[in-house]
């Protein structure tokens, strides 16, 4: 375990948020693949002016557990320039899809790289040693599936070679899992809450509150019940709604109305979120708005969502306060806000550091997955006492 850096990764589905080390490094990937062939030409400013290798990530991923072993990947701000990208689909499982795998080892090999004095390097490759903490919808953990999802992670080594990208090409990074640690999404948001890094509780006020953390992501919504500070599975759901099949609605409107073809599902969330000129594109230079097509959609999707937590404030009565978390709170923050002052008016909160909700499940899992690791070291070195203490 001495050698093993911790990597905490939330693989949402509008970027992977991942935080590694002593809270060293971290890095943001819009979550985009596209399949390539390996000699993609290195034109324009792409690779040449740009030393950020976060925007010229080209890798070949070698992985028992992928479907597709041995292909060669764009990943994030690349992929979003490729006719071919690919998006995580509505419906999907997070734990089967070879996309969520192939940018967790992504974003693992790029730490490696980076950080390659951390570990043993032979050459151009990198045998590098990691203790994961990383986490699934509540739905999925509900079928079991973290359990696949764990072992498939745990079993093998899962290579990534850097092709086309600036500085690192021609590196291989050999990642090996000492431990995974799989967390539902829920839970993790309530550790979040109410402790800080060491696991203190920093939150006196929530912690036997009951409470409900309403999570919306790209592909699925998850309700958490929290009483006597734990996560009741009996209770708490998921739902296949999440904010994708909305932003790309968005996206074809505009497309249609205007002719403006946006890269990503992330370009939307930018126009929606963005402080100046919200809801607002150029077109043909001409600043045009598109509050109109936003709000008639975002609108009703967040009816959706407002009645998920009504149902569920129901079946749970006692409930004290609901937190909106992830991504998908902070496009539909104001929506949902206006809604229920005009409804039920029942005690919500939205985190107002966007920031910081979008970061909630990384942080989450560093919180978790640090605790693990110290606990394991401490349990390691008091064996290797024992050992001494015997052999004398």
């Amino acid at each position: 375990m001495t050698n093993s850096r911790i990597a905490a990764i939330d693989v949402g589905n509008d970027s992977l948020k991942g935080i590694f080390g002593k809270m060293d490094a971290e890095v943001n990937i819009p979550n985009v693949i596209a399949r390539d062939i390996e000699d993609r030409p290195i034109i324009g400013i792409e690779e040449l002016d740009t030393q950020d290798p976060l925007d010229g990530i080209h890798i070949r991923v070698h992985s028992p557990t992928l479907k597709d072993n041995n292909a060669i990947y764009r990943v994030g701000n690349l992929a979003t320039k490729s006719n071919n990208s690919t998006e995580l689909d509505p419906g999907s499982s997070k734990s089967e899809e070879d996309q969520t795998l192939v940018m967790l080892f992504a974003s693992i090999a790029l730490d490696a790289a980076r950080n390659d004095s951390n570990f043993k390097k032979n050459n151009n490759v990198i045998e590098a040693n990691y203790t994961l903490g990383t986490g699934l919808p509540l739905r999925e953990v509900k079928e079991g599936k973290d359990v696949g999802y764990r072992s498939r992670l745990l079993g093998s080594v899962h290579q990534v070679e850097f092709l086309v990208t600036p500085r690192y090409q021609g590196i291989k990074v050999n990642i090996k899992f000492d431990e995974v640690k799989v967390y539902p999404e829920g839970f993790a948001a309530f550790i979040n809450l109410v402790m800080d890094n060491n696991l203190n509780i920093i939150n006196k006020d929530l912690i036997d509150k009951r409470i409900l953390i309403q999570d919306i992501g790209g592909l699925s919504t998850d309700i958490a019940v929290i009483k006597d500070r734990k996560v009741d599975d009996d209770k708490a759901q998921g739902f296949n709604l999440g904010v994708s099949e909305s932003l790309e609605l968005i996206r074809e409107e505009i497309r249609s109305r205007h002719g403006i073809e946006l890269d990503s599902r992330r370009d939307v969330v930018e126009i929606i979120t963005k402080k100046n000129d919200r809801n607002h594109i150029m077109v043909k230079g001409s600043r045009t708005s598109v509050h109109d097509i936003v709000d008639r959609i975002m609108l009703e999707l967040a009816k959706k969502q407002y009645r998920h937590l009504r149902n569920m404030w129901q079946k749970n009565s006692q409930t004290e306060i609901c937190y909106f978390i992830g991504g998908g709170s902070s496009v539909l923050k104001e929506y949902i806000k206006t809604l229920n002052n005009n409804l039920d008016g029942y005690n919500i909160d939205f985190f107002e550091d966007e920031k910081e909700s979008i970061w909630m499940m990384a942080n989450a899992y560093y919180k978790l997955i640090a605790d693990f690791s110290r606990k394991t070291q401490k349990q390691q070195a008091q064996k290797e006492e024992q050992k001494l203490a015997k052999s004398k």
